[in-house]
């Protein structure tokens, strides 16, 4: 806790304003998936609060907010309208059986991120490369962007003649339309000329409460946070300080069959989650120029959720837009992110009316510079400069991200990159050809042998016109897989099956245990003594330091 304390004081003041500053931008945009996954807007707001004070104290990455985010959020919506339809069938039917499945989950999906930072799994956030990144950020900018588009409309719910109700949506216009757009712009304005004046006041936090004064003193009648829940179908921002939910275990059958059901869900949702929150703390350690710990970030995110599900919450990960703003805002410590989880619940218990009293024009305001400050304009610049893979990968995951969702973007960014990566490298294995005065054939192979480049490395070789004794030398070229192991196994026989010589040289130690373990026979092809100073200086001790002639195979 002393440690705690001292690296929280040196950025005290920023830290507490940027924390202030995200709990208001964090409020409509955490109901705003509220709706999406159709639960009450207060479990997601104490799903916000829960996660992001765990995350805050306990994870990787000071500085990065966590919260009820949309990306997961979204995977929710079938399990819950499907866990409804199940409660009904239940011997003794049960209403809204769907959120008790959805705490279910959330705790599972926690169970699941846990184990993921215990097995080190965060390390992997490593292979997603620069091009990814900048695709999803973007991708991220335009989902974010598009989403305060659909703040300037209404939601009214209509009821047709049988009975069934929906939500219409209608787009502002005319005066109404002209005055949200002012307060947008005024907002803008603060937060780009702030700065330029003094850096001693939050811009986002000063925007926000001069366009409130404006709204409230000259009664304009605009679109509120309050307006905007009651809108959605919620009765406001009064709820009460979150407690154990006694009725998730009244309730739900603790069975296989339930565990089937929500394990998919569950699943899903930790990789999402893990994926959304790694990436961004990436994001962060660019911003800062410091370092997270990505597997401790893992453990404190799936504690955070499970405890959010067993108080009733929904489940969280890292925001990217309200992480931003908070790093813009001066918050670097982990005091900014106990700060909003703290602010946010005191906005839920006691300043539920002031807090209503916020026009959604400046938090749209806030949230379109946090857009642009997001958005990685240098791209449109270096498009024709970075290797035309990338520059795919690129584009093809900012699509992705707009069209489906991000775990899907990451996955097929990586993928794409990794292909290409394959594929490229596959091009490079070389093989010169000289012969000894003894007439030795000799191989000299450059470059990697794996799975890409297996094909070109069997076309290098003549074994029907080769002479009687043929020598391949590896000091150039790396064995780097199964597939490559199996190549030069084959190729092997197919010299001694034409009743020839074959000997390779300057294999490295690992290559070699490998290639001992598949068969002995290359015991007798493999040349140990290599009388050549390139290969013993690219040896490494380290990893044999005894003579291979003394290991048992």
């Amino acid at each position: 806790m002393t440690d705690f304390i001292r690296k929280i004081v040196p950025n005290a003041k920023d830290d507490v304003l940027a924390g202030i500053t995200v709990s208001l931008a964090m409020i409509p945009e955490v109901v705003a998936f509220a709706f999406v996954a159709q639960i009450d807007p207060l479990v997601a707001l104490s799903g916000a609060f829960i996660v992001g004070l765990i995350s805050a104290i306990f994870g990787g990455r000071p500085g990065l907010i966590t919260g009820a985010a949309g990306a997961v959020a979204v995977i929710f919506v079938t399990m819950i309208s499907e866990g409804h339809t199940k409660g009904m069938l239940f011997d003794q039917p049960v209403e809204n059986m769907g959120f008790f499945y959805l705490f279910a989950c959330v705790i599972l999906m926690g169970v699941i991120q846990i184990l993921a930072g215990v097995f080190k799994l965060g390390r992997f956030v490593r292979l997603i490369p620069h091009s990814v990144m900048m695709g999803f950020v973007n991708g991220l900018a335009i989902v974010i962007f598009w989403a305060q588009v659909k703040m300037f409309s209404h939601k009214t719910l209509q009821v047709s003649s049988d009975g069934v109700k929906e939500y219409v949506t209608t787009f502002m216009t005319g005066t109404e339309l002209y005055i949200m757009i002012g307060l947008v712009a005024l907002t803008m304005a603060i937060i780009w000329l702030l700065p330029k004046l003094t850096t001693k006041i939050p811009a986002a936090l000063t925007a926000i409460l001069i366009t409130t004064f404006v709204v409230v003193f000259t009664g304009l009648d605009v679109s509120t946070v309050g307006s905007y829940i009651i809108e959605g179908g919620g009765t406001g921002l009064k709820g009460e300080f979150p407690t154990p939910n006694l009725e998730l275990w009244e309730n739900l059958p603790i069975n296989l069959d339930t565990l089937k059901f929500i394990l998919p869900y569950a699943f899903l949702a930790a990789s999402v989650g893990l994926i959304e929150s790694l990436m961004t703390m990436n994001l962060v350690d660019e911003l800062t120029e410091t370092r997270g710990d990505g597997n401790r970030e893992c453990v404190a995110q799936g504690a955070g959720n499970i405890v959010s599900g067993l108080f009733g919450g929904t489940g969280g990960c890292g925001m990217i837009g309200q992480t931003v703003i908070n790093i813009n805002a001066g918050g670097r410590g982990r005091l900014s992110g106990v700060m909003m989880a703290v602010t946010l619940l005191t906005f839920i218990l006691f300043t539920d009316k002031l807090i209503e009293q916020v026009p959604i024009a400046a938090l749209i305001g806030v949230m379109f510079m946090m857009v642009i400050e997001t958005f990685a304009w240098s791209s449109f610049r270096i498009l024709k400069k970075i290797p035309k893979s990338d520059a795919f990968v690129l584009i093809t995951v900012s699509a992705v991200t707009v069209i489906f969702d991000l775990a899907i973007a990451v996955f097929v960014g990586v993928i794409i990159s990794a292909l290409a990566f394959a594929w490229e490298n596959a091009k490079k294995i070389r093989a010169r050809k000289r012969v000894k005065e003894d007439g030795t054939k000799v191989y000299e192979i450059w470059g990697p042998l794996f799975f890409g480049s297996i094909q070109a490395f069997n076309d290098k070789f003549d074994v029907k016109n080769d002479p009687d004794t043929v020598e391949i030398d590896f000091i150039e070229s790396r064995i780097s897989d199964h597939s490559a192991l199996e190549a030069i196994f084959n190729l092997v026989e197919k010299y001694e099956a034409s009743g020839k010589t074959i000997k390779l040289k300057h294999l490295s130690e690992d290559c070699k245990v490998l290639m001992y373990k598949a068969s002995p026979k290359f015991k007798d092809v493999i040349i140990e003594d290599v009388d050549d100073p390139r290969y013993h200086l690219a040896a490494n001790p380290e990893e044999f330091p005894k003579p291979l002639s003394e290991y048992k195979f």
